[in-house]
């Protein structure tokens, strides 16, 4: 079967199923095992840090190539597992089902939950394909796409688990927060400056202003990726995110990302997830384009 046929038929899959839900979920094994490590490496704070990553990204990398070359079956699975698109689409309508039934119209979970719907555009989609496709157009003819697909989601697992600035973490995590920060800056602009924004157009959105504050603001944020989908966001909805956030407990303030023309609605959530689905299917639409012209 041609790469570009499994990879739509993994991505399919997840579109209709969502996530599977199992404990031999790759993710939940990559989980286990940097829980498994961080005991035996924390005490070695820095260079036990870099030492995790480095076994664990490596190890998913090798252990996703060999297995996934025996079947093509195997292969699809595993870049069915790897996408998030119905996931995070469903998390998100899950808030919005119990605001909607409570009546409620608290404007800062609104926020909270399309700031992470924006973020993890990136990295529960965009990522994982983009590193697909450059494995498989190095070698097309082997595994090696979904081998770096999965090598990212342990990429991305170490950051949610250990990549945090706080005390427990500030000397362990470092490098896995650097590697994740590395990894998504390519996806990261592709998709603020890309996918989201074209998706707008076909989704009758601002797409003008998206990508005008795209440009303006994609790097009001600590991280250097987290706001280049924000801010397409923010700006094809006509929302603000960032200002005053609580965060573990902390309230803190944060730079701005976008105007606000208007107040936050529950419907923004949907309008939200429909900007991630669009540029999901546009994402992987460019990406079998590539691979039937090649």
């Amino acid at each position: 079967m041609r790469v570009e046929n499994i990879i739509l038929i993994g991505f399919i899959l997840d579109l209709v199923f969502g996530d599977p839900r199992s404990l031999l979920h790759p993710v939940v094994v990559i989980g286990r095992v940097i829980t498994f490590l961080e005991k035996i490496l924390y005490k070695y704070k820095k260079i036990g840090g870099v030492i995790l990553n480095l076994i664990v990204v490596g190890t998913t990398i090798g252990i996703t190539y060999l297995i996934s070359g025996y079947l093509e079956i195997i292969e699809i699975y595993l870049i069915y597992t790897i996408f998030a698109t119905r996931s995070l689409a469903l998390e998100g309508m899950k808030v919005f089902d119990i605001l909607k039934k409570k009546d409620m119209q608290e404007k800062d979970i609104v926020r909270s939950i399309m700031e992470t719907i924006s973020e993890n555009t990136v990295d529960g989609i965009i990522s994982p394909l983009f590193f697909m496709t450059v494995g498989y157009l190095i070698a097309p003819n082997t595994p090696l796409g979904v081998a770096l697909a999965m090598g990212y989601k342990a990429i991305n697992t170490l950051d949610s688990m250990v990549g945090y600035k706080n005390e427990k973490y500030k000397d362990f995590g470092w490098f896995s927060a650097r590697v994740d920060d590395v990894a998504n800056v390519i996806p990261a602009r592709l998709t603020g400056g890309l996918l989201i924004p074209v998706s707008a157009i076909f989704l009758g959105y601002d797409f003008k202003n998206s990508w005008k504050i795209f440009f303006r603001d994609r790097y009001n944020h600590a991280s250097p990726n987290s706001a280049q989908s924000e801010s397409a966001v923010a700006g094809a909805l006509g929302v603000q995110f960032g200002g005053a956030t609580s965060y573990f407990g902390k309230l803190k303030e944060k730079p701005t990302i976008g105007d606000k023309k208007k107040e936050f609605e529950l419907k923004d959530i949907k309008r939200n997830i429909k900007l991630m689905y669009g540029s999901s299917i546009l994402g992987m639409g460019i990406a079998y384009a590539v691979f039937r012209l090649i």
